[in-house]
């Protein structure tokens, strides 16, 4: 079992920043890279930002150069820091952590955290 505890987001202006944390708890041992995610109303969920392998970084095409994903080993934590915010990020962030196939369950997602940016 893994738990994700996420805190941050709320208001912004277009143009300003936010940071969302994720702490992970649980079976962290096996934990695969983490990633956070959006969803905004009316629309799938969609990835943001992740960690692949080793300390390689993968970001949506919207957020390249505006967000950045880094950790916090020691503290079992994942930030996304958001500059340059814009109305289009708007949406509920998730945080995601998977565990390898073999276990079950293996996907585990954070309780969400609004963002909303106003024009």
């Amino acid at each position: 079992q893994v738990q994700l505890v996420e805190s941050g987001g709320g208001l912004a202006q277009a143009g300003g920043s936010l940071r969302l944390s994720c702490a992970a708890s649980g079976n962290i041992v096996s934990l695969k890279p983490m990633g956070w995610y959006h969803q905004a109303p009316g629309k799938q969920r969609e990835l943001v930002a992740t960690f692949t392998s080793g300390d390689s970084r993968d970001y949506a095409d919207s957020v390249k150069g505006r967000f950045t994903i880094s950790r916090d080993n020691a503290k079992n934590t994942v930030y996304l820091q958001m500059n340059s915010l814009k109305p289009e990020d708007t949406a509920v962030y998730y945080c995601n952590a998977k565990l390898p196939a073999y276990y079950s369950p293996n996907n585990y997602w954070g309780q969400g955290t609004q963002v909303t940016v106003s024009s």
